[in-house]
């Protein structure tokens, strides 16, 4: 450091908050720091890294404004906030050094898992590096984060990594700033590191006598692969039921042991090249798959006949994904060709991530294990993402972006904590602190008593990890979901402080999550509402009946049900929603007569099928209203329809097969071909139903569908087209409503609104979202939509927060509290 005159120095103290720790951000600083002649120090905290620096102005001004672009590649600044800080007084050190961290509360983020960066993957692959084939490199730029943490601040005795005890050569690179392992707590070499082993029914290696590398038992493992076997292979965040991809006897057998007769697999492949060896990819889903999240994205197969159909069976649509571990990485190599890579688990639990747990639960379906001894703390499955209208849509929001936080738009209170428990299905929970929104996880359904368990782990995690006191909970209206019985449980027996509850409503949480997503502020008049279209399979309705084809004019605080779908008996209840039959039973029920029908459509193999079905009883079921609940959801619509080509008639084997299958039909050259014989939906007034403004809930029925749809079968019309004509219908009926409800709710001002907001599950489907979306867009309407978020219910969560808040923050104004109290009553909102 050249000699100074301190007269001449400025002082700045930096307070850098987001993903900053883990992640190479210190380095960073310190190098630009002494490029920039400047003295000071730098630290992690718990709300962050904390900066103090001196140097000649210009060069101090420079540094500051170079901190956001000079960014490590997991790094992420939310927020760099500056105070000067006095010359006179201070103790101003002699250079620039990285200090230890401190702890304290957190307010900062906490890193997902990342993919394998380029730099290590260049040593795992250079005869001459000390860490050639090592399956555990990594550096500060990828590696494990999430799935190794117990607390913060990230450092390296607060993980898994604690029990390796670094090398002189590791710990030489772990102390210093200028190599890129510089604090990487999961660093570690074959002297020192994880190894990992193979177990079969006749080698079992033990850690003592493993070679560290483990290159001899991944060469071993690919030879089993290719054999046939079905491997359980450790990842970051839990094991994978392995078999080569291109074996068809390998995969059925894999099919029968795990019971899992339809539900696609996931795919890994080397490199991009091979996956584009069968599937098409665009730039976007390119760029997707080679991002440091490395998700499974749905793509579009090339050829439907070079991997074996029972991969992804009656799909035009793989599941990929590229190796993100080292230990991926050298597996694929010795490989040569793609593999099935599902979760290793069984009857739907969560995947097993301990050693033990593995061979016990897995002992039935794999031909042996490839073990490691770096423990999971915590399961991270993969993520699932799929390109729609040119932009990434997240199905399962998991390994590579959970727990990376979200800002909250302008105008919500960043001094309140608030902690919602999510949904049933798909569940994710969901924290705000600090102005961010911590979005977990996906863990799965709840009615499991192992996920249950993850979920409630993870809960205190989170908790522990960002230091989340919430006085507020939010839950699910529905009285039965475990998630909102176990908020309301939290609120009851609340012995420190009392906490307000408030029950949202499930599809108001999912408009409001993709408000959030998209930035929309929160305004303190609500004077500006959007349209709110949300499409999935059952909700529970403010009216106590199941929703579940919804249009709500709402904010964040106010939701009015202004349109709906057709309500249909679901027979049978749950049953209605693993027997599509039923479904479509309930929806021809509505049209006639059963009796008519059977006279008209005599021929139909369909009427066959149903004559054989206890229709008296179902009759008297839903006559009587015992078991047969009352449903507009669009979910099971589309299992009606999917049923009545014969598609899932009888079982559906996993959730959403019907619906999932049904648009797999759907071509875009059949959508060109057939547009203008789309099938009608009407609006009709549902003199039941009404709404505040003293009219008629409008409902979009579909009768008119199923004349068409059974004269089409009666015509023996191929049902790819009739797939295409229902897709094309629906869409139409969709935004013909969205106009009647414009004009309904118009104001003396004009439209009521100019923005839809889609949601739900159903907008999983490329086909419906993408003519929803661009019908809409061409009636001059903008279009808001998830990306990050899922919009299925692995998104509700968020929604859950932020109607929260707003609801509360609405409730401390009107009783002119200016802040939110220390301890507020108890109480619950609906």
């Amino acid at each position: 450091m050249k000699p100074v005159d301190i007269k001449q120095l400025a002082g700045a103290c930096l307070r850098v908050r987001g993903q900053v720790q883990g992640v190479g951000f210190r380095p960073m600083v310190w190098k630009l720091a002494q490029q920039h002649c400047l003295r000071g120090m730098v630290r992690n905290d718990a709300d962050g890294v904390l900066i103090k620096v001196w140097g000649e102005e210009s060069s101090l001004c420079a540094f500051i404004k170079q901190l956001p672009t000079h960014c490590p590649p997991l790094a992420r600044i939310d927020s760099l906030e500056t105070t000067h800080m006095p010359i006179e007084g201070a103790e101003i050190p002699a250079d620039f050094s990285i200090v230890h961290s401190e702890h304290g509360d957190a307010h900062t983020g906490v890193v997902p898992d990342a993919a394998t960066c380029a730099h290590c993957l260049t040593d795992i692959s250079d005869t001459n590096n000390r860490r050639y084939r090592y399956a555990f490199t990594n550096c500060t730029h990828c590696g494990p984060r999430l799935s190794i943490i117990r607390r913060i601040p990230y450092d390296r005795a607060n993980t898994s990594m604690a029990v390796f005890e670094l090398c002189p050569r590791c710990a030489s690179e772990y102390h210093d700033p200028t190599d890129r392992r510089f604090h990487a707590q999961p660093t570690a070499c074959p002297d020192c590191g994880p190894g990992l082993w193979l177990s079969t029914g006749s080698v079992k290696h033990s850690n003592e006598s493993l070679a560290k590398t483990g290159q001899d038992d991944i060469a071993r493992a690919a030879t089993l692969l290719r054999q046939g076997a079905i491997l359980a292979i450790k990842g970051l965040g839990g094991y994978h039921l392995a078999c080569d991809a291109t074996n068809a006897e390998a995969i059925q057998r894999l099919r029968q042991r795990k019971k899992r007769p339809a539900k696609p697999f996931a795919l890994m492949a080397t490199n991009l090249a091979m996956i584009e060896n069968y599937c098409y990819v665009s730039t976007s889903e390119a760029e997707l798959l080679q991002s440091t999240a490395a998700p499974v994205v749905l793509l579009k197969m090339r050829h439907t006949d070079r991997l074996p159909q029972a991969i992804a069976p009656a799909q035009h649509n793989l599941g990929f994904m590229l190796p993100y571990s080292p230990l991926h990485h050298l597996l694929l190599r010795e490989m040569a060709r793609p593999l099935v890579m599902t979760s290793g688990n069984i009857g739907g639990n969560p995947q097993c991530i301990d050693n033990d747990q593995a061979e016990r639960e897995l002992a039935g379906i794999a031909d042996g294990f490839l073990h490691h001894n770096r423990d999971i703390l915590n399961r991270v499955d993969d993520s699932v993402a799929r390109v729609i209208d040119g932009r990434m849509r997240m199905l399962r929001r998991a390994r590579g972006y959970a727990p990376a936080s979200l800002p909250l738009p302008q105008g919500f209170a960043h001094n309140v904590e608030v902690l919602a428990f999510g949904a049933e299905l798909k569940n994710t929970f969901c924290l705000l602190k600090d102005g961010q929104a911590v979005l977990s996880q996906h863990m799965g359904g709840l009615e499991n008593a192992a996920t249950l368990c993850d979920y409630e782990h993870n809960l205190a995690l989170y908790q522990q990890l960002f230091s989340h006191r919430p006085l507020l909970l939010a839950v699910d209206a529905h009285p039965e979901y475990l998630s909102g019985k176990l908020g309301r449980q939290r609120a009851e027996e609340a012995e420190e402080q009392a906490l307000t509850l408030i029950e949202v409503q499930h599809h108001h949480a999912h408009i409001a999550s993709c408000l959030a997503e998209n930035n929309w502020p929160l305004q303190q008049d609500d004077n500006r509402q959007v349209l709110g279209v949300c499409l999935d399979g059952l909700g529970y309705g403010d009216d106590g009946d199941l929703w579940g084809g919804e249009f709500l004019l709402t904010n964040y605080r106010h939701c009015q049900r202004v349109g709906s779908l057709q309500a249909v008996a679901m027979p049978g209840g749950a049953q209605a929603m693993r027997q599509p039959w039923r479904n479509t039973w309930a929806q021809l029920r509505q049209l006639a007569p059963w009796v008519q029908l059977q006279g008209q459509y005599h021929d139909l193999p369909l009427m066959r099928f149903l004559a054989d079905k206890p229709l008296d009883t179902l009759d008297s079921m839903v006559h009587k209203g015992v078991n047969a609940p009352l449903a507009s959801s669009c979910g099971r619509l589309f299992d009606a329809v999917a049923a009545a080509v014969g598609i899932c008639r009888e079982q559906a084997q996993y959730e959403g097969q019907a619906a999932i299958e049904l648009e797999a039909l759907v071509t875009t050259e059949l959508l060109a071909q057939q547009h203008a014989h789309a099938y009608p939906f009407a609006i009709i007034a549902d003199q039941k139903h009404i709404m505040a403004n003293s009219q008629p809930l409008p409902r979009l029925h579909s009768n008119k569908i199923w004349r068409a749809l059974l004269s089409d079968l009666q015509q023996d019309t191929d049902i790819a087209v009739i797939a295409a004509r229902f897709h094309l219908g629906l869409s139409v009926g969709i935004v013909d409503m969205v106009e009647h409800i414009n004009r309904l709710t118009a104001t003396g001002n004009g439209a009521a609104f100019q923005e839809v907001a889609l949601s739900g599950g159903v907008f999983q489907n490329r086909v419906l979202f993408e003519q929803v979306s661009r019908q809409l867009g061409a009636a001059g309407y903008h279009v808001l939509s998830h990306s990050q978020v899922p919009t299925n219910d692995g998104g509700i969560s968020l929604g859950q927060a932020v109607i929260a808040l707003a609801k509360q923050m609405q409730a401390n104004s009107n009783s002119q509290r200016a802040s939110f109290p220390d301890r507020p009553e108890k109480r619950i909102c609906v």
